[in-house]
């Protein structure tokens, strides 16, 4: 089958990217084809379209991790509950289902791990063939655009937050960069496990945003030094968990915000991934650094329990058509706006 899809045949910038029809291929025994209606960009979209070391695409690469859309047919063995016409959602990551990681739910740590729109086709099209376990159940009450806002930066967050820094009651938790889509959930997170969140942005109009999804406090890093602002908050104890997926310099100072025994997790380096370190400080003051990549599949179940409930909500800051990818990539690049950047695909 052929679909319409927007893609890259080339790195470089928002430009490279082209309207297409493409070939999805025959639909598996164990897939289904989704309609697309939505697919929310990330980062990893920025960086793979610019080009990553070892990353080896076959083009036309289809960008594009965030699906949410209808099913439009299922393939002959196709499990599940879920049947032609549904709304779903489709977990981002792909892996092999047979190893000891993902038989013991850890299938983000499997060899095999993939994430679409990375190094396998992603949702940048108007339809994709899924693999049946990768359908989540849709949330209520929810717009396509708002749904595509949740799986990626959901995972990820939850994995930093809660299984891997495992924020309790009371903690003081410093999350960089509050309006991009994964800080944005984050405070969320880290307010209902019960943590005093401490959030930085750039600007006073994105720290009010930050307020509005839980933040006690908020520094502008560009008119405040982070660093004495989170020790004057936290009277000198600095912050028992710091969420950052900022890098370079931030990661650095980061040392210097955590407190004794304190925690920083990261998932990423968007403003570099070569910070310098001093170890004394953290062997002296016991700091435990944690990588973090997405999160176990199983958790996406339960985050969109805690969606339908009202304990947490995605953050969308802007929708476009698809037919603007370019002009969406733009948007996200220059930080324009407070939460997910969406597609929308009619």
């Amino acid at each position: 089958m052929h679909t319409e899809a927007i893609v890259l045949r080339k790195h470089g910038g928002p430009e490279v990217l082209e309207r297409a029809e493409v070939d999805l291929g025959a639909l598996g025994a164990h897939e289904v084809r989704v309609r697309v209606r939505a697919v929310a960009l990330n980062h990893l979209d920025l960086w793979v379209r610019r080009g990553l070391p070892h990353l080896k695409l076959d083009y036309p690469h289809r960008l594009g991790s965030d699906i949410a859309g209808e099913i439009e047919a299922l393939g002959a063995e196709a499990r599940g509950p879920f049947k032609v016409g549904d709304k779903v959602l489709v977990a981002p990551g792909l892996s092999c289902g047979v190893c000891v990681r993902c038989a013991a739910g850890e299938d983000n740590l499997c060899p095999r791990y993939r994430i679409l729109g990375e190094n396998t086709q992603g949702g940048y099209a108007r339809f994709v063939n899924i693999p049946d376990e990768n359908l989540i159940p849709f949330p209520a009450r929810l717009s396509f655009e708002e749904a595509a806002a949740i799986p990626l930066v959901f995972l990820t967050a939850w994995q930093m937050v809660k299984l891997k820094a495992q924020v309790t009651h009371g903690q003081w938790v410093l999350v960089h960069a509050a309006g991009s889509g994964v800080s944005s959930i984050a405070i969320q997170m880290a307010k209902m496990c019960g943590g005093r969140v401490i959030a930085t942005t750039g600007s006073d109009e994105k720290a009010e945003r930050a307020r509005t999804l839980g933040a006690e406090h908020v520094i502008n890093y560009v008119t405040q030094d982070f660093v004495h602002e989170v020790r004057r908050i936290t009277d000198k104890r600095g912050a028992d968990v710091v969420i950052d997926h900022v890098g370079g310099e931030v990661f650095s100072k980061s040392i210097a915000a955590c407190a004794w025994g304190g925690q920083i997790v990261t998932c990423g380096a968007t403003a570099g991934h070569a910070p310098e370190v001093d170890l004394r400080h953290v062997f002296f003051r016991q700091i435990a650094i944690k990588g973090s990549t997405m999160g176990p599949r199983f958790s996406l179940f339960s985050l969109v329990d805690y969606v339908q409930r009202g304990l947490l909500a995605p953050v969308v800051g802007a929708v476009l058509p698809w037919e603007r990818a370019a002009e969406a990539h733009a948007l996200l690049e220059a930080r324009g706006v407070f939460g997910k950047v969406v597609l929308s695909i009619d």
